[in-house]
């Protein structure tokens, strides 16, 4: 379905994703080179899905792999959001010098990320 649309569409789709996704974590992270890092990191893996998609044995398209990484970076965004408040936390002490030995993420916030990642990549799968 989503598809069907020109590829310009999808390319704006996924720089949108990207874009929502950079922005929040700039935001929630704190980190100098988080700005140029997150879009770069974004970009990477949206080329990386593109070719492993073209090398699997069924042979998704760049258009299916496009739809797959904008639905799957927004939900990785949306199942972030939670726990934005802890990951400035400790991106902050880390900034600051503190180092713990294990950094605690409870486990509602774990639920969240993992459940919107798989609802809205699902969702994805669909509309593909």
């Amino acid at each position: 379905m989503l598809t069907s649309l020109p590829l310009v569409y999808l390319l704006l789709m996924a720089a949108v994703a990207t874009f929502l996704f950079s922005f929040a974590m700039a935001k929630w992270i704190p980190v100098r080179k988080g700005k140029v890092a997150w879009p770069l990191i974004s970009v990477a893996c949206c080329l990386g899905m593109i070719l492993v998609g073209r090398l699997q044995y069924q042979h998704w398209s760049a258009q299916h792999m496009l739809v797959l990484y904008s639905f799957g970076w927004t939900g990785l965004t949306i199942g972030l959001f939670p726990s934005r408040k802890l990951m400035h936390k400790y991106a902050t002490e880390i900034n600051e010098g503190v180092k713990r030995e294990k950094y605690e993420i409870p486990a509602r916030y774990q639920i969240a990320l993992i459940s919107s990642s798989i609802i809205v990549t699902f969702l994805g799968i669909l509309l593909s």
